[in-house]
């Protein structure tokens, strides 16, 4: 088997769907649709330089990278590359040549730190290290089934909490950005976001072709939002917890509780099988949140780390 890498090409619809065939059968709790896939492509903000990268074999793809620099990060020289191969097809060379493809091309944007997050299996661990990567932190990919299965009674707002809708926020979704970056900043993790470009937040996350502003959740205390949970779905019976976070002001009253299980309900009446989400492993607060609605945990990614150069 011959293996070449080479850039996706957005005008060849093949090759979004088979880089979005690959990321689900690699990650299957991520969601990945060829439009989720073109988008990222067409509308990362151009100080990210985001790539994505595919591994062919015999004319099809096998596997994928995205890479990035992390433009919106306080600390320069900080990029990612993830790569991910079809479960049937590793062990040919394709790994190591998308990685090797992906270094060079940070390298020469100026990137000295590359994070990957790597599936906490002995083969793919063994792999990073191999390539002089060493392992940092790691997270949960959590999993709910809808199609049966019990969730928390519905609860109404208390005093002075509206509920509200995305789609409620269609005209002028300004404020939900300020507190998306609100939340952002507090996020915990190994390179610090800062999101402060209004118009690249519109196109890169509030015109995401996998976000369902009917199931995205807002609570608003005096007309402004300060609370949410962000739901992507992919239009098979699979939704996906995008963010969730509370205004620092109103932390500690149960609203984070109250948006996304406000969420999980209209997901399940909406028709929704599946319910995904992801924590570092620790965060035990959001842990325990996760656990009450029932969600158990599928898997677990590393963040791993090499210094290039």
């Amino acid at each position: 088997m011959t293996v070449i890498v080479r850039d996706l090409r957005p005008e060849v619809r093949a090759d979004a769907e088979g880089f979005s065939r690959v990321r689900r059968l690699a990650v299957p709790f991520m969601l990945s649709t060829p439009d989720s896939v073109l988008h990222h492509l067409r509308h990362s903000h151009p100080d990210a330089h985001f790539g994505q990268l595919v591994a062919e074999a015999d004319g099809e793809i096998v596997g994928t990278t995205q890479l990035g620099v992390a433009h919106d990060s306080p600390e320069p020289g900080r990029g990612s590359a993830n790569v991910y191969v079809h479960p049937e097809r590793t062990g040919r060379g394709a790994g190591s040549l998308l990685l090797r493809t992906a270094e060079e091309r940070l390298a020469s944007l100026g990137v000295h730190t590359v994070f990957s997050w790597v599936p906490d299996e002995p083969g793919n661990r063994a792999f990073a290290e191999r390539h002089g990567y060493r392992p940092g932190r790691s997270a949960y990919f959590l999993r709910l089934g809808l199609d049966g299965g019990a969730l928390p009674p519905l609860a109404g707002p208390p005093p002075g909490v509206e509920l509200r809708t995305g789609a409620d926020f269609a005209d002028d979704p300004r404020p939900l950005f300020e507190l998306d970056a609100e939340v952002t900043a507090d996020e915990p993790g190994d390179v610090t976001s800062e999101l402060s470009d209004y118009a690249a937040w519109l196109e890169d996350t509030w015109r995401h072709p996998l976000l369902d502003l009917r199931l995205t959740t807002v609570a608003v205390v005096d007309g402004r939002p300060v609370a949410f949970t962000a739901a992507h779905t992919d239009g098979e019976g699979r939704y996906g917890t995008a963010m969730t976070g509370t205004a620092r002001d109103h932390r500690g009253r149960g609203l984070a509780k109250l948006v996304k299980n406000t969420s999980l309900h209209r997901a399940r009446a909406a028709g929704c099988r599946e319910a995904f989400t992801g924590n570092d492993t620790g965060n035990e607060p959001m842990i325990a949140v996760n656990t009450w609605f029932g969600y158990d945990i599928c898997a677990t990614e590393v963040r791993y780390a090499r210094e290039l150069g």
